[in-house]
């Protein structure tokens, strides 16, 4: 948790009384052999000691993950209890035997998981029966040879996956012929040597079009020329696949003949053997077919490249990924190229003059280079160029963007978008056929003070939001006569005033102004925008809503008002809003819920299924309705008399008074209440999360990507308590931290790490939980460690020391396989007292 201030020294004798603990919903979980995920669907059982399915999984499940578990054989009619399942998950259940007949009546099962088991011995029947069968996975399962595996019979099988075996021998037995609907084979990281003419003869009798071919990771020294020839493959993956450069070049001459849609060649970016880029490396591409051609991760390269796009000229797209590559090769005569995509490279100037010497190409892409700040060079005689993407580099130019683009007449998508800065001109004279134009994030000089865009008649989209652009002329967006989206968020207007800024727009669809610290919009603005269907005005400070300004915009679908200084829309304006409005935003707003505004209130009820957001649509005055739902208004309370107001205020007074008081001495008393009456208060709060989430600010960027993101995102769906996102402003930490934390959340999640260990606030969070768990009598504080804990540093924090040695808790590691068993754990406990309702299973 972040350093809010001092610590008060009175919250230093929080009471820790946890010398007896309630045992821990983890060590439940793990004494619970199986999970229901999804009711009567989705089941987890893992580490199973006992043979067989479990009693309690029902003859309807359909996913059943049984990994982890001791198996160790499975014998015929194993899974005759289950005869639903579609995935089933055996992950290292210690196999080492699969009789025949051992999945006989899974006929509906598209996916087997068998992952990291030994196999000793499979039966000539060990698949029999399944006939819907899609996905197998027999990654690091001891296969050394493909004659003996029993999936001749498999022709549904579209992918197998054979990774991270001993197989030596690419030789494809005769069976293969009959795997016709097979779309994905791998032989990631085996034993793969050598490839022989012959060994893949069975690709050229079965229907390979479609089909990808993953090598990588395997150590080629050599391909015998003709083992691919006549073969023809939707995708071939050769990455990390070779011993050494010399077996590189040597081995892609023995690809002469084959056909191939996509052929992916190069290393992995933690690839422990870098290979250099080498003159002549690609020549023996130079007879094979190919459509798209990807190469990635290789490192520095020789002043003398010039051969990179001799063999790979005429192909129709190239893309060039993580290269270190500062210079293009020279280009071929008549090249064919239509595509190129040079992302992560390392250019430091746009090689735009070389480019041009790809006569055909239509679509340029140059992204993500860190080091390309310049475009001092021209494109020119491009006659068939239409895209153009050049964003998020570090560019930074002038003059944009005629002189850049020389005889390039059919140019109609230029995306500069996340870059440095842009002088843009007005000069479009060279690219006046522009339909898409996104300069977005890039601080731009020049639109806003005259009209810049006067040229580009054609264009129909444009996005200059959060590009520091302030508008002064009403002719900002003057020759935009066909423009049909504006996308503009982030900047600001003269005086922060809309005036008659788009009169002539006319054919504009999609306007966003949100987040332009807009405060006041003239009657005239939209007078013009007749066809406008979505509007974004959104995150401004526009005070109201009135109906001679918006009534024009009869054609509206969308509108979007949220997060502005709104108190009512009065009957004038609830008249004019257009009857082909779908969705209606105004939440965030400053409203006031007084039956003045009765009208407004019951339209409200009334509009829901318009209204988005409206849990977000909550009162700001009166203040004794501060924060209530819209769609909670009492309309009965507006039926009252003088003396029930008389009353009401007499009352107000005394409730003023004797809030004060406890707010005086607010901490003493509401904590002494938590200490006395915990339970009953949680169970009038009920449970909102299903875990609050105590930890460092220094861990936040951990805590959003390994836990929340997971979490919140899988499936089942979890609620966490977040101090950053779901603490109420302006509240009393303390408040914050027992209401909006423990009383609302079933579990407490302790992410345990040095940082936490160093934080006064963690330190106090994690002793009010412990005081809490003791009082309510709730077992629900997971913790959780971070494998890089100053350990010595935990010894010294005895209370938290003595917790972690008398109680389980999970432990956070790097390795693959370690995550997998800390996320079953974890997504265990959480589950556990989860209540379920009929539409959250429906939609599971």
């Amino acid at each position: 948790m972040p350093r809010r201030g001092t610590l008060p020294l009175w919250t230093l004798t929080v009471v820790l009384l946890h010398l007896v603990l309630v045992p821990s919903q983890l060590a439940s979980c793990l004494l619970n052999p199986c999970l229901e995920v999804i009711p009567n669907k989705t089941f987890r059982c893992m580490g199973l000691n006992a043979s067989g399915v479990p009693a309690e999984v029902p003859n309807t499940t359909q996913h059943l993950d049984l990994s982890f578990s001791n198996l160790k054989s499975l014998e015929p009619n194993y899974f005759s209890s289950v005869p639903e399942l579609q995935l089933l998950d055996l992950t290292r259940c210690h196999l080492h035997t699969i009789e025949d007949n051992s999945f006989k009546d899974l006929h509906k099962l598209s996916t087997l998981v068998l992952t990291a088991n030994s196999l000793q011995y499979l039966g000539t029947a060990a698949f029999y029966g399944l006939a819907s069968l899609k996905k197998l996975v027999l990654v690091e399962t001891n296969i050394a040879s493909l004659t003996d595996l029993p999936i001749g019979h498999l022709h549904n099988l579209q992918e197998l996956n054979l990774g991270h075996n001993t197989i030596a021998s690419l030789k494809l037995p005769k069976y293969f012929t009959n795997l016709t609907s097979l779309r994905h084979l791998s032989f990631l990281s085996n034993k793969i040597t050598y490839i022989s003419k012959g060994d893949l003869d069975a690709l050229r009798e079965a229907n390979s079009l479609n089909l990808t071919l993953v090598l990588s990771l395997n150590d080629i020294k050599y391909i015998e020329p003709g083992s691919f020839a006549k073969i023809h493959l939707g995708e071939l993956v050769l990455r990390s696949s070779f011993e050494n450069f010399d077996a590189m070049h040597t081995s892609l001459q023995g690809l002469t003949g084959l056909q191939v849609n996509r052929l992916v060649l190069g290393e992995f970016s933690n690839s422990q053997r870098p290979v250099d880029f080498h003159s002549r490396l690609l020549s023996g591409l130079c007879q094979v077919k190919m459509q798209e051609f990807v190469l990635i991760c290789f490192r520095k390269f020789d002043s003398d490249t010039d051969t990179l796009f001799n063999c790979i000229g005429n192909i129709s797209s190239i893309r060039l990924v993580d290269l270190e590559l500062e210079e293009v090769s020279e280009v071929p005569m008549f090249s064919q190229v239509k595509q190129l995509e040079c992302k992560k490279c390392k250019f430091k100037e746009v090689p735009a003059k070389k480019l041009s010497l790809f006569k055909e190409l239509r679509v340029l892409r140059i992204t993500k280079s860190k080091h390309l700040n310049s475009f001092r060079q021209k494109f020119e005689s491009l006659s068939n160029l239409e895209v153009v993407d050049l964003s998020e580099n570090r560019l930074s130019f002038t003059q944009c963007c005629s002189p850049q683009f020389l005889k390039c007449p059919n140019l109609k998508h230029l995306n500069l978008s996340f870059n440095s800065d842009i002088s843009v001109t007005g000069d479009f004279t060279n690219v006046k056929n522009l339909l898409y134009l996104d300069l977005q994030h890039t601080k731009l000089l020049g639109p806003g003070s005259y009209p810049v865009f006067l040229s580009l008649q054609k264009l129909i989209y444009l996005d200059i939001s959060h590009t520091r652009t302030h508008v002064k002329s009403q002719c900002t967006f003057c020759g935009l006569n066909s423009l049909q989206v504006l996308k503009m968020a982030g900047n600001s207007f003269e005086n922060n005033k809309l005036a008659n800024n788009f009169k002539n727009l006319s054919h504009l669809h999609t306007l966003d102004i949100s987040s332009c610290k807009l405060v006041q919009v003239d009657q005239s603005t939209f007078d013009a925008l007749s066809e406008l269907k979505e509007l974004n005005i959104s995150n401004n400070k526009l005070l109201s809503f009135d109906p001679v300004v918006y009534k024009p915009l009869q054609a509206l679908t969308a509108l979007d008002f949220s997060n502005n200084q709104l108190s009512v829309l009065l009957d004038s304006a609830l008249e004019i809003l257009p009857d082909s409005l779908v969705l209606l935003d105004i939440s965030q707003n400053l409203f006031e819920c007084s039956c003045i505004y009765l009208n407004f209130l019951k339209w409200v009820k009334e509009k829901q299924e318009l209204l988005q957001n409206k849990e977000l649509m909550i009162c700001h005055t009166p203040t004794y309705m501060k924060n209530m739902s819209l769609s909670n208004f009492s309309l009965s309370s507006c039926q009252i008399n003088a003396s029930t107001v008389a009353f009401s205020v007499i009352m107000l007074v005394a409730v003023v008074v004797f809030l004060f008081l406890i707010y005086k001495y607010y901490f003493q008393l509401y904590y002494a209440l938590v200490l006395l009456s915990g339970c009953k208060h949680s169970a009038e709060r009920g449970d909102t999360y299903d875990a609050f989430v105590i930890h460092s600010s220094k861990d936040q960027e951990w805590v959003i990507k390994e836990l929340v993101e997971p979490l919140e995102g899988g499936t089942p769906p979890f609620q966490l308590c977040l101090y950053y996102r779901d603490f109420l402003p302006g509240v009393p930490i303390v408040t914050n931290i027992i209401q909006e934390g423990f009383l609302s959340s079933r579990n407490v999640i302790a992410v345990i790490s040095t940082d936490f260990l160093e934080s006064k606030w963690c330190s106090f969070e994690f002793d009010i939980a412990q005081s809490w768990q003791l009082v309510e009598g709730k077992a629900g504080i997971i913790m959780i460690v971070l494998e890089e804990v100053n350990k010595a540093l935990l010894r010294q924090r005895l209370g938290l020391s003595r917790y972690l040695r008398r109680n389980t808790y999970l432990e956070w590691k790097n390795k693959e396989i370690s995550r997998h068993i800390f996320w079953r754990q974890l997504t265990g406990v959480l589950l556990q007292g989860k209540k379920w309702n009929h539409e959250e299973v429906k939609l599971m």
